[in-house]
């Protein structure tokens, strides 16, 4: 075994085993990969074994697809088999939610190039005749969909990353983690130190173990999971294919051919999480006792959907554990504060995102950031809040909702609420309808007097609409009032924080009092943020962003930090309130005796009330309005005040689908919809921003792109459901773009959409069709903002 490598990769399942060969397929041969017993020890072992791409993350969907294509690359690399059977497989839907889902996602992949259909009852009837199909209103039909044989696929990525030149150590048992000053690592274990500059933490069953080891807490939790293999079933064995998969989201279960017979596994609603408190390390290659009565209303049901089943005797159980994430996705990524530190954790799916995981980790380690946006299984997308206590109730609602209808806005209640402000029970009692964002609860309307206060799931317009569009008028004819919590904060200060920060972000960097926005981009040229800069002092600047997008901001930010200059992440040490509307000016004028004369993105220091504040002259609403940050110990008494002094003007409190409404009306993107790290500044016109004129990271790339396609707006054609993203665009009967966001101007009463298509045919006035659930709605593309176009409330 060698005592310095480059990489140590710790486990030695189907994940572990790809991030080893993808390292090797990028060009990196110094590494090596440690397994306490033998490889497929753990979960990979007696996993199902099957695969498919239907996600509801394009990203993830689109890496499950590079996971699936990539056995046949990895049979021929190797000479050996995976076991390949890609029969195909159909989802059911069983009533019209769950139908417009299947639609839903059927337009997502029409961009992306999967071949994937929707397919009635009467088709479903010749791909899965086994299936009864009463109550079936239709399905999605994937022909990539398949199963392989778990231990044969892992062996085959070892063996093609051991000809890459990796080496792998099994029975090799790993101890301890330990960072030494420079920032490399020595990983101990039972056959001796290993000296590396990165640790990969694939632990699998395992994974909190190891992260425990370096300081770090993964928040995993596995869960038992049951699957039968039943005997011989004649109307299986006589055909001449063999059968497709079936998933059947009404009965929590997925059924394929195995062998003669069939193997049926379920996601049952009393699900039960294994090792609460940690992984034996003696546990491997056992399986869980058999415990029938966890399933016994699934296999009722599965009786009824396969009746087949009801006549085949069970040939084996297999009962064993395998790790969620709290939302269900992977772990992957870059620790934050931990320098070459890396997670391959939570791989729930791992034959089918396995591959994906193990691509994206290794371009990670090697370029410095991915091809493709992986923000949905970023380790980061989690912050330092999180605890087990969270991790549990979340880990069995994901587990329980597996096959669940994913609604675009639907708000889910494990765990919550979990992070609140001091204005929590005032806007409770104002009605306020919760949602949440990175762990804390954020306003989504607030219901008054007969509104609903519960927004009902759905694909079209929801109950909340009429709640929305008082709050909308609220804002557009008066004045409105919502919080500032759901802004990521940073304080930048020191000698060299200016240097810093015209190296770190593309855009100007603003004089004292004043503020700017400004796109952050990756080496690559790829949007990390978009920010609004205010400088408070030569040596102190004020940064906001993306609330849920904090950790990888922080991340980002230390590691590029340099002497003379300190980064506080003071998300929740800053909170106010945003004020937005024509009344907004004389509501600060009423409650401070400071001058209120400020120029659009001016920045100044108030007291308001009896609070000191940084009021910035801007609003996201694209009206005359402030922003106004104190301490979160004030700002109940700022609360007070602008309460008071508003009231009489008609102020009302509104949320997140007002705003998201608003800032239609003057095109406003929104982080991880228009702008995201999948795009670039200029194909999303963030390069407006950019000062040319400096040397920042990103600037090579940026500069010398020729952008192929551009981020414009649409007035659509809507019936009852509006763009959500990811809808495809329909150009002279061709699919050329796809929309990023979208909704209702209460406003104006238009459906807009934002859509990124080809830049030769962006010009005002084309026509277009967008998909909405199924249905093609004529879409115009517009230019000119809907509301204040030419920004003279904004400005005033």
């Amino acid at each position: 075994m060698k005592n310095s490598t480059r990489v140590v990769v710790i486990g030695g399942g189907v994940v572990g085993a790809s991030v080893l060969y993808h390292l090797t397929k990028l060009g990196w041969s110094d590494v090596m990969l440690v397994e306490r017993s033998e490889l497929t020890s753990g979960s990979t072992w007696h996993a199902a074994g099957g695969f498919h791409t239907l996600n509801s993350d394009t990203n993830m969907a689109a890496l499950q697809g590079y996971t699936i294509k990539l056995y046949k690359e990895l049979e021929e690399i190797t000479g050996m088999s995976c076991g390949l059977h890609h029969v195909g497989g159909v989802t059911l839907a069983d009533n019209k939610d769950r139908f417009d889902m299947l639609v839903t996602e059927r337009a997502k992949h029409r961009y992306m190039g999967l071949e994937t259909e929707i397919v009635s009852p009467e088709e479903i009837a010749k791909i899965a005749p086994i299936t009864n199909l009463d109550g079936i209103v239709g399905g999605l039909y994937d022909p990539l969909d398949g199963h392989l044989d778990p231990s044969g696929t892992t062996h085959a990525y070892a063996k093609a990353a051991r000809m890459g030149g990796a080496e792998i150590v099994t029975h090799c048992k790993v101890i301890a983690t330990t960072q030494r000053a420079d920032g490399t690592w020595d990983v101990v274990t039972d056959k001796g130190t290993i000296h590396t500059e990165n640790v990969v933490n694939a632990g699998g069953l395992w994974a909190r173990e190891v992260a425990a080891m370096a300081g770090h807490y993964a928040p995993l939790l596995p869960m038992e999971h049951q699957y039968i293999i039943t005997d011989d079933v004649p109307e299986i064995y006589d055909r001449d294919a063999e059968h497709p998969h079936v998933m059947d989201p009404a009965g929590e279960s997925y059924l394929r051919q195995e062998g003669r017979g069939l193997c049926i596994g379920f996601y049952e609603q009393p699900c039960r999480p294994w090792a609460l408190d940690g992984t034996p390390w003696d546990f491997g290659h056992e399986l869980l006792p058999d415990d029938f009565d966890k399933i016994t209303d699934s296999i009722e049901f599965a009786y009824k959907r396969f009746p087949v089943l009801e006549r085949a005797g069970v040939k084996s159980v297999v009962h064993g554990p395998f790790t969620f994430a709290p939302d269900g996705n992977p772990l992957v990524g870059p620790i934050p504060g931990l320098r070459g530190y890396w997670s391959a954790c939570g791989v729930m799916a791992g034959f089918s995102q396995g591959g994906g995981v193990g691509l994206t980790l290794a371009q990670w380690m090697i370029d410095g950031e991915a091809d493709r946006d992986v923000t949905a299984m970023d380790v980061a997308r989690f912050g330092d809040w999180i605890t087990p206590g969270y991790t549990r109730p979340k880990v069995v609602e994901n587990y329980q909702r597996r096959f669940s209808i994913s609604y675009p806005n639907e708000e889910l209640p494990a765990a919550r609420p979990h992070r609140t402000t001091p204005m929590y029970d005032i806007f409770t009692d104002l009605g306020a309808v919760w949602g949440q964002q990175f762990g804390l609860e954020v306003p989504n309307y607030f219901a008054s007097g007969d509104e609903p206060t519960f927004e009902y799931p759905s694909f079209r317009r929801s109950n909340a609409f009429d709640a929305t569009a008082r709050e909308v008028k609220a804002v557009r004819s008066s004045v409105g009032i919502n919080e500032l919590h759901n802004f990521g904060k940073y304080r930048i200060t020191g000698p060299k924080a200016r240097d810093w920060l015209n190296r770190i972000m593309a855009g100007r960097i603003p004089k004292i009092g004043r503020l700017a926005l400004t796109p952050m981009l990756s080496h690559k040229g790829k949007l990390l943020g978009d920010f609004t800069v205010s400088c408070l002092a030569d040596d102190k600047f004020h940064l906001t962003a993306s609330y849920g997008a904090q950790a990888q901001h922080l991340r980002w930010f230390l590691q590029h930090q340099e002497d003379g200059v300190t980064i506080e992440n003071i998300s929740d040490k800053l909170n106010g309130f945003q004020i937005a509307g024509p009344k907004s000016r004389d509501l600060l004028a009423a409650c401070t005796r400071d001058l209120v004369d400020m120029k659009f993105l001016d920045v100044r220091k108030m007291t308001v009330g009896q609070a000191k504040c940084t009021v910035q002259r801007v609003s996201y609403t694209g009206d005359l309005g402030y922003e106004i940050f104190c301490d979160p110990m004030d700002q109940r008494a700022l609360w007070n005040v602008l309460w008071d002094n508003g009231t009489p003007m008609g102020m009302t409190p509104f949320g997140i689908r007002a705003m998201m409404s608003l800032r239609l009306d003057r095109f406003f993107g929104s982080w991880m919809n228009e702008f995201s790290p999948d795009y670039t500044a200029a194909e999303t016109g963030m390069d407006r921003f950019i000062n040319w004129d400096k040397d920042f990271i990103g600037k090579a790339a940026a500069h010398n792109e020729i952008p192929a396609r551009q981020l414009v707006t649409f007035e659509v054609d809507a019936a009852d459901a509006d763009v959500t993203a990811y809808e495809p665009i329909f150009i002279n009967g061709e699919v050329l773009g796809f929309c990023t966001s979208g909704g209702f101007s209460h406003h104006t009463g238009k459906s807009i959409a934002f859509g990124l298509i080809p830049k030769e045919h962006a010009n005002a006035g084309l026509k277009v069709e967008i998909e909405i659930l199924g249905d093609r709605r004529a879409g115009t593309l517009i230019s000119d903002p809907i509301f204040d176009a030419a920004g003279t409330r904004l400005r005033s």
